[in-house]
């Protein structure tokens, strides 16, 4: 007969021997976020950072969203298409900055970033040509995590926000051509193509970068005779590349250049400048030697213009007559068609907001990521630019041995 207490070892023997549940490390829970969508005050800026279907999107995996009242007002989306997407609205600034994350497209003014909160995180422009010393000094003071849209990599380290902005420039650019060649705005009286039987309009292209592209794309697809000019042959290679098709490209040659400009009917101004002012390549003289009536677009005027005659106009008043040449200059050309740029940021901007919540929060997608790390200019109040301290004289320190250190 077996006793109570050898029974009791016997099951103990057979239970250390039953196979035992597999235990899984628990990931870390997404974190909810708080979002706030100040309305832009800049003057000319009509896009909004996240279109309601974005929005939605956001709400619907657990993130709260403020809006301000009329911030998509120019891009056509109405306080109601955000309510109905699960946003909340603001009916004052002050309220939309006491979320955790503020997501807006131009710089912060000195007004704004009064009413942020310490130990916020900004998500904005940076323009490196007119961002002032102070307002740096006011988001040091405060601690913000400041992002710049504008430097952040993707995982090809291309800019997505600015390429993505760079084909609408760069496509829009040769419609407003055709619209100022048109007689309706007392133009030539030119279509801006080619038909049977009819020479085609010259576009001469200045730079070959992403709005260079794009120009030069549109153009060869409505007809016109098209010649981009680069000083890269790198990125001239490219773009023979990715057009698919051979059209005349050239370094930056002034004689060269100077020949294609005089029976050129639209040239466009797409250089870019890495940091500091756009090469201004194209002088008075051979804007003078140009055809009446022709045409000049400068994208590159929100970095101060690449022809020597462009001089910054406004949408209300975009163009004006230097020599008999038609100048549009007009900064942030992707105003112009605010709801498709809107979408544009918005594309970027939403899964970009979903990643953060994934990996856990902004501070371990900063160490995590390398191409969004390149964006971050100041990192819980330390200036993290090299570029802006040394051009503000202001003290700076390395990002990647900042996030080392903690």
């Amino acid at each position: 007969m077996i006793s109570s207490g050898d029974a009791l070892k016997s099951l103990a023997r057979e239970a250390a021997l039953m196979p035992l549940e597999e235990m899984l490390e628990v990931g870390n829970k997404n974190k909810s976020l708080y979002i706030g969508i100040p309305r832009e005050t800049e003057f000319q800026e009509h896009r909004v950072v996240l279109v309601p279907e974005a929005v939605s999107l956001l709400v619907n995996n657990g993130h709260r969203v403020l809006i301000e009242s009329n911030a998509g007002k120019h891009a056509n989306f109405s306080d109601r298409d955000y309510s109905e997407a699960g946003a909340e609205i603001a009916y004052s600034a002050s309220q939309v900055y006491e979320a955790d994350i503020i997501l807006k497209i131009a710089p912060p003014s000195s007004k704004e970033i009064e009413m942020m909160k310490h130990k916020q995180t900004l998500f904005s422009a940076l323009q490196l040509t007119v961002q002032p010393a102070d307002t740096l000094r006011m988001l040091m003071e405060k601690k913000i995590t400041a992002i710049a849209w504008d430097y952040v990599k993707d995982e090809e380290g291309i800019y997505p926000i600015i390429r993505s902005m760079g084909e609408i420039a760069g496509t829009t650019s040769i419609l407003i051509a055709g619209e100022l060649l048109s007689n309706i705005n007392d133009g030539k009286g030119l279509m801006l193509g080619g038909v049977a039987g009819i020479t085609p309009t010259e576009v001469v292209v200045i730079g070959a970068g992403t709005v260079g592209q794009f120009a030069a794309r549109s153009a060869i697809a409505l007809g016109a005779s098209v010649k981009v000019f680069d000083n890269s042959v790198y990125r001239l290679r490219r773009l023979q590349r990715d057009l698919g098709t051979h059209i005349f490209t050239s370094v930056i040659q002034p004689k060269v250049l100077r020949k294609a400009l005089m029976r050129a009917d639209v040239a466009i101004g797409a250089l870019r400048a890495s940091y500091g002012r756009t090469p201004c390549v194209v002088t008075e003289e051979m804007v003078e030697n140009m055809k009446d009536g022709s045409v000049i677009i400068d994208v590159s005027i929100d970095q101060g213009g690449c022809f020597e005659t462009s001089r910054v106009t406004t949408h209300e008043k975009p163009t004006f007559k230097e020599y008999g040449v038609v100048h549009y200059c007009v900064p942030n050309i992707a105003s112009r068609v605010s709801r498709t740029a809107s979408y544009a940021l918005s594309n970027i901007f939403a899964p970009l907001v979903l990643d953060i919540a994934n990996r856990g929060g902004i501070d371990k997608l900063i160490r995590t990521d390398k191409g969004f790390r390149h964006g971050v200019y100041i990192y819980n109040g330390t200036l993290t630019s090299s570029y802006l301290g040394e051009t503000f004289h202001l003290p700076y320190k390395d990002l990647d041995l900042l996030i080392s250190a903690f």
